[in-house]
């Protein structure tokens, strides 16, 4: 099984920044994606930005120019530094992991269970 985990949530004022972590744990024998993405309350789960080996970095509009996703690959870890942050950042931020684990067939989605992030006006 993957286990996912995100940290790095927390409070900050508009014009702030945080650094999200996501790691991806258990007995992974590939990773072929990792992303980002948010909730906010009353709204359905969205896009944020993600990072393949093969196509580089893709962000939504929403955030383009101010989040910046890297990946650590030794350590199965990306990150989300976001900058400029906007109360409309206000969500539950969670990673998702699409892997190949060693228990499992094929490519499998598994996701953590969501870090707050609230941006205060």
């Amino acid at each position: 099984q993957v286990q996912v985990q995100e940290s790095g949530g927390g409070l900050v004022q508009a014009g702030g920044s945080l650094r999200l972590s996501c790691e991806a744990s258990g007995n992974i024998v590939s990773i072929t994606l990792m992303a980002w993405y948010r909730q906010a309350p009353g709204k359905q789960r969205e896009f944020v930005a993600r990072i393949t080996p093969r196509t580089g970095t893709f962000y939504s509009e929403s955030v383009k120019g101010r989040f910046t996703v890297s990946r650590d690959n030794a350590k199965n870890t990306i990150y989300l530094q976001m900058n400029s942050l906007k109360p409309d950042d206000t969500a539950v931020y969670y990673c998702g992991v699409s892997a190949v684990a060693a228990s499992a067939g094929g490519v499998n989605d598994y996701w953590g269970q969501g870090i707050q992030v609230t941006v205060s006006s």
